[in-house]
């Protein structure tokens, strides 16, 4: 057996950036080889159900680092809250690139990324309201304020992605984290 060219890993690091930043629809297999410096015939090979595949591949990779590294920290009732928000924060910076990255939620909701990506995309987004509401409730919020506060949440994170590449300003994700710490800080 022939080594692999390209580690899986920086394979799906770099698929990860393709589409992330041309969503799933206006990314190419063209930019999928290119951008893991394989034939498309390799990437075939490795991918046998092509781009859709690829995107798959892509979103189980993010889906379990920000189980590991966001959703369990903030639900783990063994740490004390303020160091389980401040843990899952720090995280988010490092998923999202003090918000240079675009979220791939967002990348695959767009035309029939969101067909293809449904169940994905939905799943993620009651996980992220599912870890920030388990928050609420170890700050003894209501649950009702548990959830308004979570939903608010992932609304602001998402907006804040959209607004800082689109006005190319970096503070306005970090103050966007500032601004949910201090939410579930003043619980």
């Amino acid at each position: 057996m022939r080594p692999q060219k390209i580690l899986d890993t920086d394979m799906i690091s770099g698929l990860t950036k393709v589409f992330r930043d041309k969503g799933y629809e206006g990314t190419s297999l063209n930019d999928l080889a290119e951008v893991t410096g394989l034939k498309k015939a390799s990437l075939y090979h490795r991918f046998p159900n092509g781009k859709q595949e690829m995107a798959e591949s892509v979103l189980n990779n993010i889906d379990q680092w920000v189980d590991d590294h966001i959703f369990f920290p903030l639900m783990d009732e063994n740490k004390p809250t303020e160091l389980r928000l401040k843990d899952a924060l720090k995280n988010i910076e490092i998923l999202y690139d003090s918000g240079k990255n675009t979220c791939v939620l967002r990348a695959f909701s767009m035309h029939s990324g969101l067909s293809l990506f449904e169940k994905q995309v939905k799943s993620g987004m009651d996980k992220w309201i599912t870890a920030f509401n388990a928050l609420g409730i170890a700050l003894k919020l209501t649950s009702t304020q548990s959830q308004q506060n979570a939903v608010q949440t992932l609304i602001e994170l998402q907006g804040s992605l959209i607004v800082t590449k689109g006005l190319a300003d970096t503070s306005i994700f970090k103050n966007t984290l500032k601004n949910i710490e201090k939410r579930y800080s003043i619980a």
